[in-house]
């Protein structure tokens, strides 16, 4: 099927801005499991730290874990993108931590993603181009033609930040208990501050969206009248 015939199903799929970013959110987030495949490693790291205050057994544990959860994926053939996803972040976490020797220093990559991640989106809406228009684009198949439209503009200004509170939120908890090396708290406060806090967002900008009915341009030339 060719390119053009994709965009057209999906535009007939999605015929509002608002259900076309309601798709691409929910396939996002990757449902109930892959959220609970994001937490359980963290989990596993806290729970081990708490009992065992050691940093080379609660990394091997939480690594373990997030393979174990790797092989579920394969072994069932579904996609794997959510549990690589974490592996690699606590992967990151237990390089940063091995090199200092801080247990606290698993959280430090994540803390730092979330506070450039909340800078990248803030200066998206600043120039005009906030990042949850792309997701019109990768809908339309037009990716920069949204921002013909300043009400579209304005919806996607509001939902980006809605989807920039958690990621400040989350560096102004966990900033102050890094800095105080409660290494515990940490990994309650991530978990804490992980779906629940997504989802919470997530509900606002369904929320939003429901309340409007933006219809969706579909690119290629304007018929002559």
């Amino acid at each position: 099927m060719s390119n053009s015939g994709t965009t057209t199903q999906e535009g007939i799929a999605h015929d509002t801005v608002e259900a076309a970013i309601r798709a691409q959110l929910a396939k996002a987030l990757g449902g109930v499991r892959g959220i609970i495949e994001a937490a359980v490693p963290t989990v596993a790291f806290t729970i081990t730290w708490i009992v065992t205050e050691q940093l080379k057994p609660s990394l091997m544990i939480s690594i373990g874990v997030a393979v174990l959860l790797l092989l579920v994926r394969l072994a069932q053939r579904s996609t794997p993108q959510f549990v690589i996803n974490s592996l690699i972040g606590i992967g990151i976490g237990a390089f940063f931590a091995s090199r200092t020797g801080e247990a606290k220093d698993v959280f430090l990559p994540g803390i730092l993603y979330n506070g450039g991640y909340a800078a990248a989106m803030v200066l998206s809406i600043v120039v005009r181009w906030p990042v949850v228009g792309f997701l019109i684009g990768s809908v339309t198949g037009d990716p920069t033609g949204w921002r013909q439209d300043p009400g579209i503009v304005r919806l996607c200004s509001r939902l980006t930040w809605l989807l920039i509170l958690p990621c400040l939120l989350r560096v102004v908890v966990q900033l102050p208990l890094y800095y105080a090396d409660q290494v515990a708290a940490l990994g309650v406060a991530k978990v804490a501050l992980g779906w629940p806090v997504q989802v919470a967002a997530l509900a606002a900008m369904v929320w939003v969206l429901a309340r409007g009915r933006t219809p969706i341009a579909p690119s290629g030339p304007t018929p002559s009248t």
